[in-house]
């Protein structure tokens, strides 16, 4: 887990008066069709922050669904672009033990102190490797961060397997390196 959130939910009783686990059943017990009907339910009715009302409301909403569980639900329907997660995830797992791959509904995350990649089906028929590469010039296959905004630098549209090639490991190595 990130350093950051697991700070967060130590503070959280401190903070907001509940630890995480009050707070989602508090949660649980609500009917909230949006994400943002929850978040400001927790603002206006306990006064909880925005940051710790959002992040109350998206670890609620994961509640027993295992990490194997939010990655093949990003799948769904998609299921011939996992080889491309698969590889460039096994690539991530050989550049070193203090790697921590953290999916969630839509993406996942690889962390080292900082997050450095993070890769989502963006498509049907494609997936987008977002990488921070600070400084990075830009080129026809590394491009501007797009959808990612600030938590990439750079992104990478990723077809097929073969996609997962040198250059790629090149850059998934140099964003590792740059995460300490």
């Amino acid at each position: 887990m990130d350093p950051a959130l697991q700070s967060m939910i130590a503070n959280m009783p401190e903070k907001t008066g509940k630890s995480l686990e009050a707070w989602k059943k508090l949660l649980l017990s609500k009917s909230f069709s949006k994400h943002s009907e929850a978040v400001n339910f927790l603002k206006k009715e306990h006064g909880v922050t925005h940051g710790f009302a959002n992040t109350i409301v998206h670890l609620s909403k994961d509640q027993g669904a295992s990490p194997d569980d939010l990655t093949t639900a990003q799948y769904k329907g998609k299921e011939h672009l996992f080889p491309i997660f698969e590889k460039v995830r096994d690539a991530v797992n050989k550049l070193g033990t203090d790697v921590t791959i953290t999916p969630k509904k839509t993406s996942v995350s690889f962390i080292r102190k900082k997050q450095f990649a993070l890769i989502t089906p963006a498509t049907k028929t494609r997936l987008d490797l977002g990488l921070k590469l600070v400084g990075k010039p830009l080129t026809t296959r590394l491009e501007n961060s797009g959808p990612f905004g600030t938590m990439c630098t750079h992104r990478v549209r990723l077809e097929k397997p073969e996609d997962v090639d040198k250059e790629l490991l090149t850059w998934l190595n140099e964003a590792y390196e740059k995460a300490q």
